[in-house]
């Protein structure tokens, strides 16, 4: 049962200021789906309105999150975040949006679920854009001080290629 949509101190709902932050992606597209509206990128689902789903008391969001981030979401603020049903349990979080969300962080969280789903080409252009920073698409892009690190230790200390049966 969906309740009337309040406005907030900026004119818009809550509604309108999530359908303002996905679309604002590249290649963001929104389908109704289920019967509440969804944010996709090339087909592939980033986000999803909970509107009072099956009785909930709450208007949210759901967004797939990286590893290990729903639990830490929720265990922080498990008021603000919980796990959303039927996609919870791959790892996705439910994002409350009906009780003065902060918007930057609810921007934050939309972008991250969209590198989460989006090709790497489109993640590039959006850090091109100065939207946010690109998903990494290779081992050595996670850690750079890693290879870095690995690159100077080959320059001191040549790799021994001998085995000890050819001694």
């Amino acid at each position: 049962m969906a309740s009337k949509p309040r406005s907030n101190g900026s004119g818009r709902t809550p509604l309108q200021r999530l359908r303002a932050i996905c679309l604002a992606l590249p290649e963001a597209t929104e389908k109704i789906a289920w019967g509440e509206p969804t944010w996709r990128v090339r087909g592939k689902l980033f986000a999803q309105l909970d509107d009072h789903h099956h009785g909930a008391d709450h208007l949210a969001v759901w967004l797939p999150a990286p590893l290990g981030e729903q639990e830490a979401m929720i265990f922080t603020d498990p008021v603000r975040f919980f796990r959303p049903p039927y996609v919870g349990p791959r790892g996705w979080v439910g994002v409350r949006i009906d009780r003065a969300p902060n918007w930057t962080q609810v921007a934050n969280l939309v972008e991250q679920a969209y590198r989460q789903v989006a090709p790497p080409r489109l993640c590039a252009l959006q850090a091109v854009a100065g939207l946010g920073p690109r998903r990494p698409r290779r081992a050595d892009e996670l850690l750079p001080s890693a290879l870095g690190a690995t690159a100077r230790l080959r320059k001191t200390a040549p790799l021994r290629t001998m085995n000890r049966r050819t001694r």
